[in-house]
């Protein structure tokens, strides 16, 4: 095993023009997590879904935390490189292009660390209830990489101050941001389901 190695899960395409997902499990989560949501969102599509190598608690985690909602930033920078390098492995092992990241929380900090650090690894994301992974991030050129972000309103988690911070700090670097608050807290609810379907789905019509 690599040092880029991650447990993970990998489905196969059923539909030639879905684009394939990285799914990005929340803390505590698992490669299997995210595989009904994937299915869900895009059906047809390829599914890449990793395990988090950071234990905290014993529960998986794709990076460090020194507290609820503060990062080792660190450690943030080192593993998204980690991941980044596992997508571009697994890339060339399964005959996959660039995946659309699809991340929920401590998943959606890592993906939107990994679209400011290996910007080039991803064709887009979907970022459900993401913070700012990086107080001082580095310049990145997403020259409109479509990204969507969805937040709760009622998020404990993640104040809507942040969330719009992150949508302002990818539109600077180039993305194209389509942000929407949700009546929700931090859980998934059905209308996050419904706008990543429709936006994807959007997404790989412009593709085709």
């Amino acid at each position: 095993m690599t040092e880029s190695a991650f447990i993970h899960r990998y489905e196969p395409a059923t539909s030639a023009g879905s684009p394939p997902l990285l799914l990005l499990h929340g803390t505590g989560g698992d490669e299997n997590d995210l595989l009904g949501l994937g299915k869900m969102i895009s059906p047809g599509s390829a599914l890449l879904s990793p395990r988090g190598r950071v234990l905290e608690h014993g529960m998986p985690r794709f990076f460090r935390r020194l507290a609820e909602g503060v990062f080792d930033e660190t450690d943030v920078r080192r593993r998204a490189l980690e991941l980044g390098d596992f997508v571009t492995d697994a890339r060339k092992r399964y005959g996959i292009v660039a995946p659309v990241a699809v991340g929920f929380s401590n998943g959606a900090n890592i993906a939107a660390a990994l679209l400011l650090l290996k910007p080039d690894v991803l064709a887009g994301a979907i970022l459900l209830r993401a913070m700012v992974p990086l107080s001082d991030p580095p310049t990145a050129e997403l020259h409109g990489k479509p990204v969507l972000l969805l937040f709760g309103q009622a998020d404990p988690i993640v104040p809507a101050s942040n969330a719009a911070r992150l949508a302002a700090l990818l539109s600077q670097a180039g993305a194209s941001v389509t942000q929407k608050a949700l009546p929700a807290g931090h859980q998934l609810s059905q209308a996050d389901v419904t706008l990543a379907r429709d936006w994807i789905g959007n997404v790989a019509a412009e593709a085709a």
